[in-house]
């Protein structure tokens, strides 16, 4: 079996190596962090893994966090629209879950070691692929450091966008009553952006992550620009301000006198611009430089695939090496063919979902499934299966026949009741 060098202790790095750990396949992560700076740091994300990662996580022996306790299996939908629907939910077949990285990193990262795995603390550029090819048979990159994206280039015919759609900021609250059941809300305000309140377990027990994913020039893209750590309390006041206006089904499950951030600088504010990139790179002896995870695509958080992506990307890789136990183009070729499906599935719904304005199938889409359960109840399952709701929302007509093919199966008169 060949050696396998993975730059990235992220969960497409670490999710590679444990899966080739458990199949005998030497490996060893290189990171610029060392499992303790990991959580001791500011959030990385607030990212559901959904039943596949789940699954695969079960399968890696490293489900430390059970769903039956940690999880959550409900979508509920606002449109804060005069006049709208009521709040409309949708329902998962298999529960998922969000956990703080702070967390899930170091743990995974212990587990593989005390597996026999070695993680090296090393800041690595495309200038060491070529050393680092005297000791791997192949490279896999699987981190999203900017130098690493122009290493391998932009695949234009997915990469629409010259620059972020949306203006982040992401904070861990307390003091944010959850829903019954546990649920996540996806919350929209046309034309300022959309709020995904999730239920996550940190480091203090349960806190709502409120990502609120701003239009730019929008009514709440100052949640992104004004920064938390210049007045926490003014934050705190902006912040509440925003959500009563723009996300009202969340504003009203708050207790304003316990509403602070869970730890101090529990807050995560940028952008980010969704690319994907091309699938590998050789070197000038053969090597394979194989991009995987954030380095391969690179996804807005609206939807909250990145970790799922990255996942999948880790088993589809896993098993060519395992199949194979060669690790030259042809390998390299087979990973792309695999994952591509998927990949540029998420990519067109992520697109989509952030194009401003919202385009006006997408917007029948939402008016629908606020009307039909049995169609939010398909959006919702397939966060699971993102390529699937790529295809749903790729074009009118594919709405159109969604919205006919779950007409004939009936309404819910009591879609909007939240129970």
């Amino acid at each position: 079996m060949p050696n396998i060098g993975i730059i990235g202790a992220g969960t497409a790095g670490l999710h590679l190596a444990l899966l080739l750990q458990q199949a005998g396949v030497d490996t060893r992560i290189y990171t610029n962090q060392t499992a303790e700076q990991v959580a001791s740091g500011r959030p990385q994300n607030s990212v559901s893994h959904h039943a596949p990662t789940i699954a695969r996580e079960e399968a890696m022996g490293v489900n430390f966090w059970p769903v039956e306790e940690y999880g959550y299996q409900v979508h509920y939908h606002h449109l804060n629209v005069p006049d709208g629907p009521p709040v409309f939910r949708g329902d998962f077949l298999r529960p998922s879950r969000v956990l703080d990285y702070r967390i899930y990193l170091p743990r995974l990262m212990a587990e593989y070691e005390e597996r026999g795995g070695t993680i090296e603390q090393r800041s690595i550029e495309p200038g060491d692929f070529e050393q680092l090819a005297r000791h791997h048979d192949l490279i896999v990159v699987a981190a999203g450091k900017r130098s690493f994206a122009e290493y391998f280039g932009e695949r234009p015919d997915v990469s629409p966008y010259a620059k972020p759609q949306r203006h982040l900021a992401v904070g861990f609250w307390d003091g944010v009553a959850q829903t019954e059941p546990r649920a996540v809300t996806m919350s929209i305000s046309p034309g300022h952006g959309e709020l995904l309140d999730l239920p996550i377990t940190t480091f203090d027990g349960w806190a709502s992550a409120l990502l609120c994913e701003n239009v730019p020039g929008g009514d709440l893209e100052v949640l992104m620009t004004q920064k938390e750590s210049d007045d926490p309390e003014a934050y705190r006041r902006l912040t509440l301000d925003k959500l009563k206006e723009h996300h009202p089904t969340v504003h009203e499950r708050i207790d304003e006198s316990r509403f602070k951030l869970m730890r101090p600088g529990d807050v995560l504010q940028g952008a980010v611009r969704p690319v994907v990139r091309e699938d590998y790179r050789l070197l000038p002896d053969g090597t394979v430089v194989l991009s995987l995870g954030d380095a391969h695509s690179t996804v807005d958080p609206v939807t909250g695939q990145g970790a799922n992506s990255a996942s999948f990307e880790a088993q589809v890789a896993a098993d060519a090496i395992i199949e194979d136990g060669v690790v030259d183009e042809r390998f390299a070729q087979k990973v792309a063919l695999r994952r591509r499906e998927r990949v540029d599935g998420l990519s067109t719904w992520v697109n989509t979902m952030i194009a401003t304005p919202t385009p006006p199938h997408l917007q029948k889409l939402l008016g629908a499934m606020s009307q039909m359960r049995t169609l939010c109840d398909e959006f919702t399952e397939n966060f699971s299966y993102p390529h699937r709701n790529g295809d749903m929302v790729a074009t009118a007509d594919r709405v159109d026949a969604a919205i006919a093919r779950h007409a004939a199966l009936g309404t819910d008169p009591t879609h909007g009741k939240v129970s």
